[in-house]
């Protein structure tokens, strides 16, 4: 298990999955692997709407700072178009951490 320091306790992370019927689905978490393994195990851990979508696939993730931070941002890629949040998928690929 990777060690935790004060600096990673205020790292948020915001993600985008590719759900199994092609849509896409934005979250939030500090492990993003975790929660991916949620999403895939379904009820209760899984959103809802990933529930009914499985397998779903990490496409994009971006490291901000702090929780606040993520929730901003997740409402900023939520409220854009699937042509935007492709292209930024798409450019994430060689910037993704």
């Amino acid at each position: 298990m990777p060690q935790t320091d004060a600096a990673d306790s205020n790292r948020w992370f915001v993600y985008i999955l590719r759900c199994a019927d092609d849509t896409l689905y934005t979250g939030i978490s500090t492990n993003v692997e975790r929660r991916l393994d949620e999403h895939n195990a379904g009820a209760p851990l899984g959103a809802r709407y990933t529930r009914a979508r499985r397998p779903v696939v990490l496409v994009y993730q971006e490291s901000v700072s702090g929780r606040s931070a993520a929730l901003r941002r997740e409402r900023e890629i939520k409220s854009q178009g699937r042509a935007w949040k492709t292209a930024l998928i798409a450019a994430g690929d060689a910037t993704a951490n």
